[in-house]
């Protein structure tokens, strides 16, 4: 029997109609097993204002009842209203009581364990709506199996005892009913509720299918599969209908919002196709993700990744010194920052660092600056853009540099990144010029 698990993203899990939609395409595909969603569209926003946010006792309660506002437009078109609203009030109560202890003392234990919460209604109320359909759904949380370590706001999955829970607590019942669960929450040791971070919905399914040994991912969300760029800065953009691992690992890396890069480790390295479609046109097809593909253009796309930082540290004690590097990235990694893209030359170094959508400070704080001064002369740059050029065999075929930039000579180039991957040529521009300048290499590439 073909085994797959399929992930079903906020906007398809929005409303009543919306899981309607979601419920079909499991019911008229057998071999999904293992259904994992997001919070209901919105939800997530108000969870993320209840956790990093003090406010007051009346302005919580109108954010916890915008949330219930979602979920009972769901809940009064289900045939066990009442049974269904007793689930989703009781999960509401806990909330209520933990943004309480979050304005007492801010703790990341308690913003994830509110950020939780929407998660637990959205498949409660989603495993209904498959039984409503004649479909044997049954709810299952997902912190039953998905052990990870206590780095709250983004833990580490304990990928080998996740394996045996699975296969002991998911296992047994794969061919009897449709589990419905939980993305981007787990539990630690101590029995407290962690969430795996950005693009942890996507990569909870991803490390599902490979501890229940699936034969596919599925990946539903609100547009036809991947594009060849964002098609809200490109008209001509369209939907590529195959890709192989490591283009879609560069692309998801460098900006495309359709995929976490995350979700496709564990799809990689148990050689599990990933499906990307839309819950709204399953019909439309979407775009298939596998080891190896039959068509390999020189370009596939480009991907544009805003908010990045440039940080440049210069020192003449780097001249045919050794050891110098390695103090700077202790000192990074001592704050826990990851390095995308890096350039040298023999008296400085060039990072670039992602501000991820949302961050509530700066990536690169004072306290880092200090330390790096130590060391050398210091230079931060914000409000910049990368640009990703992905394809196949760039660094072998002739004429790829002059073509990308002959098209762009006006544009003001900060930082250029090539030789390390075959996939993909990466720069730096300012902020406010990225978007036209995807828009001119797209006209122009994807002729």
């Amino acid at each position: 029997m073909m085994l797959t698990v399929a992930k079903f993203g906020g906007t398809s899990v929005a409303d009543f109609d919306a899981m309607v939609r979601c419920a079909n395409i499991i019911i008229n595909r057998s071999d999904i097993r293992v259904v994992v969603v997001s919070a209901s569209a919105g939800v997530t926003n108000h969870l993320v204002t209840l956790s990093q946010q003090l406010l007051s006792g009346i302005e919580q309660q109108q954010i916890i009842q915008q949330i219930s506002d979602i979920q009972y437009a769901i809940i009064n078109q289900l045939h066990e209203k009442q049974e269904a609203g007793n689930e989703i009030e009781e999960i509401l109560a806990h909330l209520t009581e933990l943004v309480g202890q979050q304005n007492t003392l801010q703790t990341a234990k308690t913003a994830d364990a509110i950020l939780s919460c929407g998660e637990q209604m959205s498949s409660r109320l989603f495993a209904r709506v498959l039984r409503q359909r004649n479909c044997a759904g049954a709810y299952f949380d997902v912190r039953d199996v998905m052990a990870t370590n206590s780095l709250h706001g983004k833990a580490v999955v304990d990928t080998d005892a996740l394996q045996i829970n699975s296969q002991t607590l998911l296992g047994p019942q794969l061919q009897d009913v449709v589990t419905v669960t939980q993305g981007f929450i787990g539990r630690d040791g101590l029995g407290n509720t962690t969430t795996l971070g950005r693009g942890g919905s996507d990569y909870s399914a991803a490390l599902l299918a490979e501890a229940i040994n699936a034969d596919d991912l599925q990946i539903w969300t609100d547009v036809v599969g991947i594009f060849t760029t964002d098609p809200r800065i490109a008209k001509r953009a369209h939907a590529i209908g195959e890709i192989s691992f490591g283009e879609a690992a560069e692309m998801a890396t460098f900006g495309a919002k359709i995929l976490h890069p995350a979700t496709l480790i564990p799809a990689i390295r148990s050689s599990i196709p990933v499906f990307v479609g839309s819950s709204r046109e399953p019909e439309a097809g979407g775009t298939r993700i596998m080891e190896t593909v039959a068509s390999k253009p020189t370009y596939r796309s480009i991907a544009l990744r805003r908010q990045q930082t440039l940080v440049t540290v210069k020192s003449p004690a780097m001249l045919h010194a050794s050891g110098f590097l390695a103090k700077v990235f202790a000192i990074l990694a001592s704050h826990e920052l990851s390095v995308d893209l890096i350039t040298t030359s023999e008296i400085s170094v060039a990072l670039t660092f992602d501000n991820p959508q949302g961050s509530t400070q700066a990536v690169i704080t004072e306290k880092v600056v200090e330390e790096l001064e130590q060391l050398c002369d210091v230079q931060v740059e914000n409000n910049l853009s990368l640009v990703a050029v992905i394809g196949n065999e760039l660094l072998r075929s002739r004429g790829v540099g002059s073509r990308v930039f002959d098209t762009i000579p006006d544009a003001n180039v900060r930082m250029i990144c090539h030789g390390a991957s075959d996939n993909n040529l990466c720069f730096l521009v300012p902020e406010g010029e990225g978007e036209q300048i995807v828009q001119t290499l797209h006209d122009t590439l994807f002729v």
